[in-house]
């Protein structure tokens, strides 16, 4: 059979050449190998499966002269060096940076230098997009201080003003110039010192305006692709960059010419591992912190001890600002909140304490809105929304209507800040204030209500709770002639109580509640049910207040009240609150319409506070009738009806004394009933507000303030209300009887008159004058 050596199938070839006198040579899967390794170099052009035994065999022969001539060249020690070297070249050329990229703005780089503002806004321009206030400003002019002069400043702004942010800016703006070598951040834990520094490493990582004019800073971090491994062997130039990149410390990359080479950066919480802190440069120097930036150093846990309030106190005056070492004057930036009075933050913001601090207190808002009631009006509508629609647009319309009145009189600090759904910075702040205004005081206008408001002179809520006198529900004690009985009106409901009080101010609370009947022990203004709108749904929102106070004095001063003795007595006196704007004419119309209108009187608790000019120095004006801190002024106008003013601050104030008053005592006041579980709610009532003794005019005042935790104070306003309705009715204190009363007459006698002898001075006068006497007084 011919055979064609161009064209030969691979099993022919290795048949043909094991076929000769060598015997075997070739093996056919070798053969295949060679086929699929060298391909078409030893194909046939015919069929590309087959083979060209030329073709191969002249492959052979070069590959049998390239196998000659390389064979034994490198032994193995030789290929081992010649692979480490390679490898070596490779992780060089892998760890220097190479060459940093231009600066692409140097006019904006020099003019942020020294001018820390400017550097917040070309850098940072999304963080910082409001307009600055003038609060902004000033902090920001103390904090460029601090880093370029030194000094110590601690501030204390709303939340959400950007103190911390502004902190943060700061230590980077001391770090990429070289203004500071070693800052340190210190947090009132360390990982909340972390958290500050992982924010600073984020900026160096992302911030494409500070990548583009400081690559000297940044370049370096960004080669190490968040790589903490590499910062060792980073080279620059072929020189190690020294870089830190670690959770708890960074160290800026040594690069020539450089002003940021070296700069450090060190965590640590406050009662943490503080002293001692040092670094050792490449060039030999050791350094130690030279800027300090603690962002708020206490938690609410240390802010309630003074123990540890006074410990931080201590590790901030010694610990930290000794941290630059001897003759070194370390710099200080204070971010902070007070969290409570007393704490750590207040303490360091008293000037007169700690002068050196130079202590910077801001607020929301500086001055509230002179109209309050509509300020008023506007919580009842937002509330409202909130519970029916879920938003308060129908409280932002209100505020738009009327927002001239609402705002006369307000400074907020800064104009910019309010949310998408608000319309001004002032309406913002009352929000905040209406959703919790213990947190409001804190957190936003760093002015904290104290929270232990005990006072020895208030009795608690068991205290009163318990000072029950035995009697029955609604029974009069037999020595009690006068009944008084108050109103305080709100939205959903009406509360009142009803008091017997004795001359000498001996007094038992007999009734009290709510219209309408909630029927259960506890419950509060917000969650009512039934409501005066639920009872009338029919009316609107006068007529069905008038119908609610139409049906509580029809029942109430209709009625006999049973005393002890079997007497019986009837309410003598009774007010209304009309202080509420939405209110306050149609319970005016009311008393003046009422068939118990010789009894019942509209009223005005006036906050008289320490600067307040007191009521007993009021000039009595011809018509007026005036008491012990209450009044009756003469009338005229839509209004025409007596109405009465008094002191609220007295009137609380002299309720808690009565209550203070040990039972069987003159001046006491009880509650009705035999167990005090029952009298729960009505106490905590009367404990929902503190008092703080405020000295103004020559005088010392309690001025009552609702607590921070409570919502409901209407029946303490009630049974003041009470007190109020008995001095009017003659009620005295036995100590004030003496000042109260005129000093008695003697007794004259007929006799006396028509002998001309003097009167009898050893008889006392009975107030009672004979028919004989008159006579005789006239005549003579």
């Amino acid at each position: 059979m011919p055979i064609n050596p161009s064209n030969m199938r691979v099993v022919d070839v290795a048949r043909l050449l094991n076929s000769t006198a060598f015997g075997f040579v070739l093996a056919q899967a070798r053969l295949y190998r060679e086929f699929n390794r060298v391909g078409f170099r030893i194909g046939s052009s015919e069929n590309p499966r087959n083979v060209n035994l030329l073709k191969y065999i002249a492959w052979m022969f070069d590959r049998k002269h390239t196998l000659e001539e390389t064979s034994g060249a490198r032994s193995y020690e030789d290929r081992r060096n010649a692979e480490r070297d390679r490898q070596a070249e490779q992780s060089l050329a892998g760890r220097d940076i190479g060459q940093l990229p231009e600066v692409v703005n140097p006019n904006r780089k020099a003019a942020c230098e020294r001018n820390f503002q400017l550097f917040c806004e070309s850098y940072f321009p999304e963080t910082y997009s409001l307009e600055w206030s003038p609060d902004h400003l000033k902090v920001i002019e103390r904090i460029e201080t601090a880093v370029l002069s030194g000094g110590l400043f601690a501030l204390a702004m709303p939340r959400g003003s950007g103190k911390s942010t502004l902190a943060e800016t700061a230590a980077i703006w001391s770090m990429v110039y070289g203004h500071r070598e070693f800052v340190t951040l210190i947090g009132a834990t360390e990982s909340a010192a972390l958290e500050m520094l992982d924010s600073i490493k984020t900026e160096l990582e992302v911030n494409e305006n500070l990548a583009a004019d400081f690559p000297e800073v940044c370049y370096p971090i960004e080669q190490l692709d968040g790589i903490a491994n590499r910062c060792a062997g980073q080279l620059f130039h072929g020189e190690r960059t020294r870089i830190t990149w670690t959770s708890n410390e960074i160290v800026l990359p040594t690069i020539k010419d450089s002003r940021a080479s070296g700069i450090i950066v060190r965590v640590a919480g406050i009662t943490g591992r503080v002293r001692g802190m040092k670094y050792k440069r490449a060039d030999g120097r050791s350094v130690r912190p030279s800027l300090v930036i603690i962002d708020d150093p206490q938690t609410s846990e240390s802010a309630g001890s003074l123990e540890q309030t006074r410990k931080r106190v201590r590790v901030l005056a010694g610990d930290i600002l000794g941290l630059a070492g001897p003759g070194q004057k370390i710099s200080g930036i204070m971010p902070c909140t007070i969290i409570r009075p007393g704490d750590m933050a207040d303490i360091i913001l008293n000037r007169n304490t700690h002068p050196d601090w130079n202590g910077e207190r801001t607020k929301m808002v500086y001055k509230f809105p002179k109209n309050m009631k509509l300020w008023e009006e506007y919580a009842d509508i937002r509330s409202e929304a909130l519970r029916t629609d879920g938003n308060f647009e129908a409280a932002t319309e209100f505020y738009r209507a009327h927002r001239a009145e609402m705002d006369e009189g307000a400074v907020v600090s800064w104009e910019a800040r309010y949310n998408h759904d608000e319309i001004s910075a002032l309406q913002h702040a009352m929000n905040l204030k209406l959703q919790d205004e213990a947190a409001f005081q804190s957190e936003y206008q760093n002015d904290p209500l104290p929270e232990d408001t005990q006072d020895d002179g208030i009795l608690s809520v068991d205290e009163i709770a318990g000072k029950v006198n035995g009697l029955a529900h609604e029974k009069v004690p037999i020595a009690c002639d006068k009944l008084t009985m108050f109103i305080d009106v709100q939205k959903a409901l009406l509360f009142y109580v009803v008091v017997a009080w004795a001359d000498d101010f001996t007094g038992a609370v007999i009734d009290y509640g709510a219209w309408p009947d909630q029927h259960r022990r506890q419950f509060s203004l917000a969650d009512a049910s039934p409501t005066i709108q639920s009872k009338f749904p029919k009316a609107g929102f006068e007529g069905a207040l008038y119908a609610a106070l139409d049906a509580l004095t029809k029942e109430y001063l209709s009625r006999e009240w049973e005393r002890e003795d079997g007497a019986v007595l009837k309410i003598e006196k009774a007010l209304i609150d009309a202080n509420w704007g939405q209110s306050t004419d149609i319970i005016y119309q009311f008393c003046r319409q009422n068939v118990h209108a010789g009894v019942l009187l509209p009223s005005h608790g006036r906050y008289v506070g320490a600067s307040s000019k007191p009521m007993t120095e009021y000039r009595k004006q011809p018509g007026d009738r005036l008491g012990l801190n209450w009044m009756m002024p003469n009338v005229a106008g839509k209004r025409a009806i007596r109405h009465v003013i008094y002191d609220s601050n007295y009137w609380k104030s002299f309720i808690h004394a009565r209550l203070a008053v040990p039972l069987g005592d003159k001046g006491s006041l009880s509650l009705y009933g035999r167990l005090p579980g029952i009298h729960q709610l009505f106490a905590e009532h009367l404990t929902a507000e503190y008092r703080v003794k405020t000295q103004g005019r020559g005088r010392w005042v309690d001025e009552w303030k609702l607590k921070p935790e409570r919502s409901d104070n209407h029946w303490l306003d009630c049974t003041a209300g009470c007190a109020v309705c008995a001095s009017m009715l003659g009620a005295t204190l036995p100590e004030l009887l003496s000042t109260a009363r005129p000093a008695p007459r003697p007794r004259i006698k007929l006799s006396d008159r028509v002998s001309g002898a003097p009167a009898q001075e050893s008889v006392p006068h009975t107030g009672r004058i004979k028919l004989s006497e008159l006579r005789s007084r006239k005549n003579g």
